[in-house]
């Protein structure tokens, strides 16, 4: 029975050695936890303020947009009479050069008719008196 008595102080001894080299740690977790608890008290606050602010970010942003929206329809009206000015400029112009691709193609069959029949003499003199006669006449 004394060997009992001696084995449960020694145990009661090492348990003793055990929560007094535990102490420390336990107390230095105590504060991390305690720390932990601080900052988790703080996130509904600061998840409440960020949401706040994100609303009011995205109703500036709609807004934002709205008023983008009302000035372009003010100005569709413009940028559809800018392109019907392009595109009657495009078809004055594809028209111009049809007029000159068939000025050219005149031009080019009136000089071969003139090469054909030996007449650039002629049409040279007359061409020449042309404008002798109109510098003559201002």
């Amino acid at each position: 029975m004394i060997w009992i008595g001696i084995g449960l102080i020694i145990i009661g001894v090492a348990f003793i050695g055990l929560v007094v080299f535990l102490i420390k740690p336990l107390n230095k977790l105590a504060g991390v936890l305690n720390s932990l608890q601080k900052t988790t008290d703080k996130l509904p606050k600061t998840v409440d303020d960020v949401t706040s602010q994100t609303t009011e970010a995205i109703g500036t942003g709609i807004d934002t947009l709205h008023q983008v929206n009302s000035q372009v329809k003010h100005l569709s009206p413009i940028f559809q009479i800018v392109g019907d000015a392009g595109r009657a400029a495009n078809q004055l112009s594809s028209k111009m050069v049809d007029a000159v691709e068939d000025m050219k193609e005149n031009t080019q069959h009136a000089n071969d008719f003139t090469t054909r029949k030996n007449l650039e003499g002629l049409y040279g003199a007359l061409t020449l008196s042309f404008f002798l006669f109109q510098k003559a006449k201002k």
